[in-house]
């Protein structure tokens, strides 16, 4: 197997493995056994459990990244944008579900919880620059734009942990919901700044 395919073989195995176990219940053994491989073939992409964890965090961000991205310059403005991009996170979440799970499961955990706030960090000022930049957007000052990213960022993700244990509840009646929560407040932004 080339290099490529295996490294995503055992990002995907430690997936998997994370979302069963946490961060501190898995194994490279785990890993290994999951990914059909053994466990010095993941040391030959990985340094260490940690490592691993940090690479699989990285391609979660960066494909939610993606995704938002793509939403931002698919030409829609206003509400149609924060609806797409919020739809976007969220079926990224419905795809990994226990990968999501895993993620924030083990935000608390010192060893790996630094990453995660990093992440959330990032996201936020991601979104931020998505409102910013779009032509509907009020002329608020930055700090403004920064807190109604912050919220918005905290309450879909708060969200999208809440759908773990319901998932009976469709994809589209989360975005609808988010929208009615936040599209308020950025609407009365946008009112307050034009007055």
């Amino acid at each position: 197997m080339p290099a490529p395919l295996r490294r995503e073989a055992i990002l995907a195995a430690a997936e998997e493995v994370f979302a069963a176990n946490g961060y501190h219940g898995a194994s490279l053994d785990d890993i290994a056994q999951a990914a059909g491989i053994s466990k010095a073939l993941i040391y030959e992409h990985f340094a260490s459990k940690r490592e691993l964890h940090a690479s699989l965090i990285t391609a979660y961000v960066e494909e939610i990244f993606r995704r938002l991205q793509a939403n931002a310059t698919a030409g829609l403005r206003g509400e149609e944008r924060l609806r797409g991009g919020i739809d976007a996170f969220l079926s990224f979440v419905e795809e990994h579900r226990e990968g999501w799970r895993a993620l924030f499961r083990d935000a608390a955990d010192p060893e790996v919880g630094d990453g995660v706030v990093r992440v959330q960090a990032q996201a936020t000022a991601v979104i931020a620059a998505l409102i910013a930049a779009d032509p509907d957007a009020p002329h608020e000052s930055e700090r403004a734009i920064e807190m109604h990213a912050a919220l918005l960022s905290g309450a879909v993700q708060s969200l999208a942990n809440w759908w773990y244990d319901h998932q009976d509840v469709p994809r589209q009646r989360l975005v609808d919901r988010a929208i009615e929560f936040c599209w308020v407040g950025l609407d009365r932004l946008r009112v307050s700044a034009a007055t």
